[in-house]
């Protein structure tokens, strides 16, 4: 099979400007599957950051002087050319961080989806007509106005599903928007920026600048920032957090998550273990906030569940992430490589948990890329590391429950709340576990919440806060102004 490995050269894309080298130094990018070295990567500085705000501040009051209508047209304008160019931002996507290319085509299809949805509600964004209380006689009315400039920090699992769950929104409601994408993943985004002058958007209402740490902090302390939006873990939300406390920034969290899926003997037992599996293990091997990494069974059925999880798991081919008959590519680094063994071996030590497939490091061809098994540990203990922390690779934990109250326990047992999931037919026991599942979506008999643009995402507890999707995605990106004429 003959694979076009070639990558874009990296810009940080400033107002008109395509920088070739940043202030922050440089990066140079390892394709996770071979472990070979790709091609240079610019990172922004503090310069560079603050160059990229003032281009942005400045395009504002231009892009939000456009009617509503103009902006809607040049965001189908953007749309229709991501869908032509779907085959090469899934290829990029494969080169960032080594997802299979089925998955990659459908992030490429997914942020022309967030596209086309929010270029239909650019133009109806609108305030209401209310009368004063007090005197009766006043006109009273409510304006939905964009803050400015956004500063957009995307994680590097799905950066095209990042852009368009925060950026295109964001723009629909006439705002300008800096962006710093991880520089373990510049590549789709880089084509996304090409796409966006391409369409006619003004020069600086849409900056992206590769970045460390160091960048993004820059971004998140700047003056003129009005409202920030980061995908990433709890560690460096604080840190966001404690920065935006600062200045009063307001800011929108998607963080990761420690989902449980909750089995009840009436499910359909097949489809639990291929989807449970697909999801946790092939899913982006495993680094997805919302997969339902703890899989929470009923005793009855217990058995006969993980023996077909198993058997589904040691179905899963490991390999080229281009190759279609690869079920599961590598993990983004070699550091996120050992930092999931690491953990797999803990489990494995402290006896809250039984190996039942996977665990290890791959040989053969496979060894020079960051490759883990697809893991899946039975008799997981609910308050073991396990059980607890999320893990953010391909590791499955199954966990018994006999009495539904100790699921919902069980299912609530961590600091985090991104997602559940339940599996059951029982209409009556659905409308009873909702409202009791602590979560920021709860999910049934094979529903997911990353298929579409309507519905809102986002988590409570240590998973974040804000929403992302939906109108209540867009609604994060203004604020309403209050206007009564006595």
């Amino acid at each position: 099979m003959t694979v076009d490995r070639t990558v874009p050269e990296v810009h940080l894309h400033i107002g008109d400007e395509r920088r070739t080298i940043g202030r922050g130094g440089e990066h140079i990018h390892l394709y996770p599957a071979t472990g070979e070295a790709q091609g240079p990567v610019p990172l922004a500085g503090v310069g560079d950051i603050d160059d990229a705000v003032e281009a942005a501040q400045k395009a504002f009051e231009t892009w939000r002087a456009w009617t509503p209508w103009q902006r809607r047209d040049v965001l189908v304008r953007l749309a229709e050319l991501l869908d032509d160019a779907q085959d090469e931002l899934a290829r990029l996507s494969v080169l960032d961080n080594g997802m299979t290319l089925g998955i990659a085509q459908f992030t490429a299809s997914s942020v022309v989806d967030y596209t086309r949805y929010y270029a239909g509600w650019a133009d109806k964004i609108e305030g209401r007509v209310t009368t004063s209380p007090t005197q009766g006689r006043e006109l009273a009315y409510t304006v939905p106005e964009p803050y400015g400039v956004i500063g957009i920090i995307i994680t590097w699992n799905g950066p095209l599903v990042s852009v368009g769950m925060k950026v295109i929104p964001a723009l629909a409601a006439g705002n300008t928007v800096v962006v710093k994408p991880s520089e373990l993943t510049p590549y789709a985004t880089e084509k996304f920026m090409e796409l966006v002058r391409e369409a006619g958007i003004p020069a600086g209402v849409v900056n992206i600048l590769p970045g460390t740490a160091e960048a993004g902090e820059a971004l998140v302390r700047h003056p003129l920032v009005q409202k920030v939006s980061f995908t990433g873990g709890p560690t460096a939300a604080r840190a966001i957090l404690a920065a935006c406390a600062e200045t009063l920034t307001p800011a929108v969290l998607e963080l990761g998550g420690k989902s449980a899926s909750v089995v009840f003997p009436d499910a359909d037992l097949d489809a639990v273990a291929f989807i449970a599996t697909a999801s946790v293990h092939q899913t982006l091997a495993g680094q997805g906030c919302a997969l339902a990494t703890r899989l929470v069974v009923h005793d009855s059925v217990y058995e006969e569940l993980a023996e077909k999880v198993v058997a589904f798991t040691r179905d899963i081919t490991l390999g080229d992430p281009f190759d279609p008959a690869t079920g599961m590519g590598p993990v983004v680094s070699r550091a996120a490589q050992e930092r999931i063994i690491a953990m797999i071996d803990r489990a494995k030590a402290d006896g809250g948990a039984e190996l039942l497939i996977g665990g290890g490091i791959p040989e053969g061809p496979l060894a020079s890329g960051s490759y883990v098994e697809p893991t899946v540990f039975g008799e997981v203990d609910p308050n073991s590391e396990l059980g607890q922390v999320e893990v953010f690779g391909p590791v499955l934990a199954l966990m018994r429950f006999e009495a539904e109250e100790e699921a919902v326990q069980i299912a609530n047992s961590t600091s985090y709340g991104l997602a559940s999931y339940l599996w059951t037919n029982d209409a009556a026991r659905i409308n009873r576990l909702v409202p009791q599942l602590e979560a920021g979506g709860v999910y049934v008999n094979g529903a997911s919440p990353v298929t579409g643009c309507e519905l809102p995402f986002g988590g409570i507890g240590i998973s974040g806060f804000g929403r992302e999707g939906g109108l209540e995605g867009l609604l994060e990106f203004v604020r309403t102004k209050a206007v009564a004429i006595a």
